[in-house]
């Protein structure tokens, strides 16, 4: 197997001087696999994810992949509960997926062979986030953007508010030239509701794909276009 080098993330630095705030687990890990060259070497896997993404899910497990450039199958497999994936020695990868794939006994083949066939090492995931409303008192020039400020379930949406949060930042310190205190009160003011949208609408997204009525839920929300919630 091929070692992962996924970005791993790292506690903020930064946040203990506006906030006491930390993490917690939201009661799903993620493991992270991947396939290569995979119309060519994983056929049937390739197939069943598609030129998109594919989302196979139950009550509590899911196995979620997408495509990636020149043929890559990027997987989560996505289970509960977290003391159940420290049992797993993951320095082990063959005995540790074979322990993984075990939660998916009786799902079709070209799915399992996604967390079976890997070619990089399983990387477990333990999802953690900021409480929903997460906010501060003003501290002068110091403050928050991207995970440090509202680290949140995966939606599709991490990476893009991080980016949006420091545009945001830079056009409120251009429109208040001299003056930090006076651009970082102006964007914290939009930053906190922003936060607080996309943090509840995550949460929202890991219960339609994981809770008691996965997937229909899922279903229900492309087809009937009900909210996450």
């Amino acid at each position: 197997m091929i070692e992962s080098h996924a970005f791993v993330l790292l506690p903020s630095r930064v946040r203990p001087l506006l906030s006491q705030a930390k993490p917690k687990y939201v009661g799903t890990s993620f493991i992270e696999t991947y396939l290569f060259d995979s119309d060519t070497r994983h056929k049937t896997s390739a197939e069943a994810v598609g030129g998109g993404a594919l989302f196979a899910l139950a009550p509590g497990r899911g196995i979620l992949a997408h495509r990636e450039p020149n043929g890559a199958l990027h997987t989560y497999v996505e289970l509960k509960p977290k003391d159940w994936i420290d049992s797993i020695d993951f320095s082990d990868p063959v005995t540790a997926l074979a322990r993984v794939v075990k939660e998916f006994d009786g799902w079709a083949p070209e799915l399992t062979a996604l967390i079976t066939d890997s070619e990089t090492d399983p990387v477990p995931r333990p999802i953690h986030a900021l409480p929903t409303r997460h906010r501060w008192n003003r501290v002068r020039e110091v403050t928050l953007l991207g995970d440090a400020a509202h680290l949140m379930a995966p939606s599709g949406e991490g990476a893009n508010l991080g980016m949006f949060d420091g545009a945001e930042l830079g056009k409120a310190i251009a429109a208040n030239p001299g003056d930090v205190e006076a651009a970082l009160i102006a964007y914290e003011k939009d930053l906190f509701p922003r936060s607080a949208s996309e943090a509840a609408e995550a949460e929202g997204i890991l219960k339609v794909c994981l809770g008691p009525n996965a997937p229909q839920s899922l279903v229900d929300f492309f087809t009937k276009n009900q909210p996450f919630k």
